[in-house]
């Protein structure tokens, strides 16, 4: 498996240079200040890459919860489908019967 590896932003970069830079000790080596860069570049971007990783993980549950939700809706308005139609068959059932003594009543 091969993984692809993006070159650093140009930010980034910067932003590790002006912290390199800023903590620099007296005597320190430009070599040794550039390491230093580096490691703090590679730390920028192992942090972005898992900002980047929460975030398609909190839009993944947000999407699984809107799913749900919505089958719940879903599932609500069958169950109040089936409610309705039962009532209106007992309605049905019990005019027929009245209808049925009326008639035997009145013959």
């Amino acid at each position: 498996m091969t993984s692809k590896t993006k070159a650093p932003s140009s930010e980034s970069i910067k932003a590790a240079e002006t912290m390199a830079k800023s903590i620099q000790k007296p005597g320190q080596t430009k070599e040794q200040t550039k390491l230093i860069a580096q490691g703090i570049q590679k730390g920028i971007e192992q942090y972005k890459k898992q900002q980047k990783a929460k975030a398609r993980d909190a839009d993944k549950a947000k999407k699984k919860q809107q799913k749900a939700k919505s089958q719940n809706s879903e599932t609500n308005a069958v169950e109040l489908q089936d409610v309705q139609q039962s009532k209106l068959a007992w309605v049905l059932l019990a005019i027929s019967w009245l209808g049925f003594i009326a008639y035997l009543i009145l013959v």
